[in-house]
């Protein structure tokens, strides 16, 4: 007897729903253009926000830095596996965020998996905007509090949720900065307003945030003005920083204390030299300039104004994530099929990503895009749109 002969079962569901996931392969560097599963495509499915995925001075840092530590580190941080280009990363992130201390981990989502278990437990309640990311869900999940969802983007609700909640002993209100599926901002002024009312931590993972939001790409905080309130900051380093890992940013005891609890922190290998040096030279980068966040900025407005003009519904988007709703999962899949065949790719999203029946292009704005590349891929949007009926 197969134990696992139920996975065979299960796939088929997928298949039958529209659901499975055509996994594609790249070959070669991220850019505007790419090669996937051997055809030259333009490229809208990426977080390379600000194009440095293939930069020369991440990739020079990267080589760099090769030479000086090796390729792996071979040890957890807290063993051997903290070098001095760990300690840069860290002191220069927090500059960058104006707090007190950062402390880097694998992934963004180890990052969710480290921080929300160490700073709430059991007796304690999570307030959680119901589209938060997965890692946020899962984080929750392994620290055994309450957790209770609250309308997305929904303030109102929030604060009627935390009120029947007041006798909780600790409460921890979490929110993605930007959300990625849809694109639309939190309303962080007001969670931190309710948070004060209440006694909450507040606490938001900005992963589609930074090197988009605020002055050159510092995040929402710094977007919305809210310095020193908002207790902790969750990012990536794999997005619009172009290379891997996560961060938690904030006060110099909350990164020290997480360097003792924090469970990926002290139980899964540290990042690369290489990684981390490219890391510290995409920061370096934005420090200096925000000619990128200018230009994706600038992409973003360009594309998403003609998109609308053609009658797609772009939903409630107000950054580079661009949601061009088809509703069916089959369709949504069909018109991704048939950009690709045109030389576009651009990946269709649906449940359990984003709700039944809200299925979706994911178009990601790129500053590696010139103006070029996006009149070329509207026209493509329109031709397919047109011919499924998606446009009139």
């Amino acid at each position: 007897m197969n134990t696992l002969n139920f996975i065979t079962e299960e796939l088929e569901k997928l298949k039958e729903a529209g659901l499975s996931i055509n996994i594609r392969t790249i070959e070669g560097p991220q850019g505007a253009w790419i090669t996937v599963d051997g055809k030259q495509a333009l490229n809208l499915c990426s977080n390379n926000y600000l194009g440095f995925a293939n930069d020369p001075q991440l990739k020079s840092a990267a080589q760099k830095a090769i030479e000086t530590y090796g390729v792996g580190p071979a040890a957890v941080r807290t063993i051997a596996g903290t070098t001095t280009l760990h300690r840069e990363l860290e002191r220069k992130l927090a500059l960058f965020k104006g707090v007190e201390g950062a402390i880097t981990f694998q992934s963004g989502f180890c990052a969710n998996l480290a921080v929300i278990p160490v700073i709430v437990g059991e007796g304690d309640v999570v307030f959680s905007d119901e589209l938060n990311h997965a890692s946020i869900i899962d984080g929750c999940r392994l620290s055994k509090a309450k957790i209770v969802r609250y309308g997305h983007c929904n303030p109102k609700d929030l604060q009627s949720k935390i009120f029947g909640e007041k006798d909780a002993r600790r409460a921890l209100i979490i929110t993605d900065g930007v959300f990625s599926m849809e694109g639309d901002i939190a309303p962080l002024p007001e969670i931190v307003e309710i948070a004060g009312k209440f006694g909450a931590i507040t606490m938001v993972d900005d992963a589609h945030g930074e090197g988009v939001l605020g002055r050159g790409g510092r995040g929402i905080v710094d977007h919305f003005g809210l310095h020193g309130k908002v207790n902790i900051e969750v990012g990536t380093l794999s997005k619009a920083f172009g290379v891997v890992g996560g961060y938690v940013a904030g006060s110099k005891r909350l990164t020290d204390y997480l360097a003792q609890k924090g469970r990926p922190f002290l139980f899964s290998s540290a990042v690369t030299a290489a990684d981390v040096a490219a890391c510290i030279a995409a920061v370096d980068i934005l420090g200096a300039s925000d000619v990128q966040v200018k230009q994706v900025w600038a992409n973003t407005t360009f594309f998403q104004d003609k998109m609308k003009q053609l009658g797609f519904n772009l939903g409630n988007t107000s950054t580079p994530i661009t949601p061009v709703m088809i509703g069916d999962a089959k369709a949504a899949k069909s018109f991704s099929r048939k950009l690709f065949d045109e030389g576009v790719f651009a990946q269709a999203i649906g449940y359990p990503t984003v709700p039944v029946g809200r299925a979706r292009i994911r178009v990601m704005l790129s500053a590696a895009h010139s103006k070029d590349d996006l009149v070329w891929a509207i026209e493509r949007f329109e031709k397919i749109g047109k011919s499924l009926g998606v446009l009139q």
